[in-house]
């Protein structure tokens, strides 16, 4: 019995870190790294979860950076589940805001144990005690404020706290006993994937069990194939990777899901589950897209994203992660789509050229609420209004204080009183009026239902004949 004894080593803990956008995430993972991340993301949001791994007193702690911005709900509740350990981060000049409550409920439901750090305690509108009550008010209780969740606050730009919150997740840790067997089948989550036009598939993963290797098969439930390259997160090719090491590897056939589950080295994949925070269930969005995009992003987790927020906005050609192709501009140019791309680019510039030549309309940017600004203004301005009413005509009466005075019956909709009219021939625009009065029966009413005739007088400089169409918006 010894003998089949998993040998069990400690495992460094993974952590995520959620939050508010503009919290201060990014900058407070900066200063643990001493590096610049923060600065160098558009629009000073972090928009790709990323991993990466700190030394603490000779102790590895792995963070997974997750986006702030409400669109990347999703990228949050996989960086959640994926770790063992969570940060909570709380501005001291603001205190919980939307994505502050979204986080707690998403480490509720992921049974996640998360330390609050409060971030900005250098500012000069920091009111820690207020953040303190707040939290409490959506149901996270502080350490002497009538909870057990440990809390720190610190400073990015002067590191104040900083090495006292570290110290909290690896006593966390430590109570925790995150443990692995080096001799068990590797398994882990794939926390991103891309496709690189030299490397090919590019996945970033977090390994949390066994020892990942090159030659090794790797499998998914979507994906599989065999582990070619293998490099730590700081792109140093590597022999062999333990947990709870973030890394890319080189080798799969197809693009794995961002969030599935992955079992290498000859592991069975009846083992693997596809992780809940795959099956995200949403209430269905009713469908009155008018414009056909091909939507295009730089990564995976990207790409579903960007397919989550343009839902009811726009009709799905098709969606791929990686740059705009020849063969994307070709797709648009048959089908009369847009291209909407999310942090990615053009293939190369003879792709560029082609779509300006061919006038693809292509929304591009590399910060997600201004691409959803730009095609959300372009719809506007393209959409056809509702109508709220028509009508035929099927007599003139001549004109009375010179408005024309008309007769007809309303074929769609209701016709109001008071309202603009648009004037059409043949589906050609003749101009435009006002009805000033409406009748049915010789009585005055304010709107008339389809199907029943009725007299108006018009005011309008268009000279209205039998046959002609009366319409009304619903904004007019």
């Amino acid at each position: 019995m010894a003998e089949n004894t998993p040998k069990l080593k400690k495992r460094p803990p993974v952590v995520v870190v959620l939050g508010h956008v503009d919290h201060g995430k990014t900058s407070l993972l900066d200063y643990i790294r001493q590096s610049r991340v923060a600065a160098k993301e558009a629009g000073g949001i972090t928009q790709a979860t990323g991993g990466y791994e700190i030394i603490k007193d000779n102790e590895k702690i792995t963070f997974i950076d997750t986006p702030g911005h409400e669109a990347f709900r999703a990228m949050r509740m996989r960086g959640a589940t994926a770790a063992d350990i969570a940060v909570l981060v709380v501005a001291a000049d603001e205190g919980p805001k939307p994505q502050t409550e979204e986080s707690v409920k998403i480490l509720e439901e992921s049974n996640t144990p998360y330390i609050v750090a409060i971030t900005k305690i250098d500012s000069p509108r920091a009111d820690i005690d207020k953040v303190k009550n707040d939290l409490m008010n959506i149901g996270v209780f502080l350490e002497g404020y009538g909870g057990s969740i440990s809390w720190q606050g610190v400073s990015s730009k002067t590191g104040e706290g900083v090495s006292d919150l570290l110290d909290i997740i690896l006593l966390l840790a430590d109570v925790s006993e995150f443990k692995y067997d080096e001799d068990a089948h590797p398994r882990g989550f794939i926390i991103e994937s891309r496709k690189d036009n030299r490397k090919g598939l590019l996945v970033s993963l977090i390994l949390k069990n066994g020892t990942l290797r090159p030659g090794m098969e790797i499998k998914t439930l979507t994906a599989s194939g065999k582990v070619k390259i293998l490099e730590d997160f700081s792109g140093k090719t590597v022999k062999e990777l333990y947990p709870s090491a973030p890394a890319i590897v080189m080798g799969f056939d197809t693009m794995p899901i961002v969030g599935e589950e992955f079992i290498a080295g000859g592991g069975d994949i009846s083992d693997i589950l596809v992780h809940k925070a795959t099956k995200k269930e949403t209430a269905p969005v009713e469908d009155k897209a008018t414009i056909v995009a091909i939507l295009k992003a730089d990564v995976a987790g990207s790409l579903e994203v960007l397919k989550d927020v343009m839902v009811g906005k726009v009709k799905v050609l098709d969606s791929s992660a990686g740059d705009i192709t020849d063969g994307d501009i070709k797709s648009a140019i048959a089908s009369g789509a847009v291209i909407i791309a999310f942090r990615t680019k053009f293939d190369n510039k003879t792709v560029e050229v082609f779509a300006k030549n061919q006038s693809v309309l292509i929304f591009s940017s590399d910060i997600i609420y201004e691409l959803i600004k730009s095609v959300d203004e372009h719809i506007e301005a393209n959409s056809i209004p509702e109508v709220a009413g028509r009508m035929e005509v099927l007599a003139i009466f001549g004109k009375k204080d010179g408005k024309q005075v008309i007769g007809g019956r309303v074929i769609e909709g209701v016709i109001r009183m008071g309202k603009k009219v648009e004037i059409k021939r043949k589906s050609i625009m003749l101009g435009d009026g006002k009805i000033v009065n409406l009748q049915t029966g010789k009585v005055d009413t304010k709107e008339v239902e389809a199907g029943i005739e009725c007299g108006i007088l018009i005011d309008s400089i268009a000279t209205i004949k039998v046959g002609d169409e009366l319409s009304q918006t619903a904004t007019k």
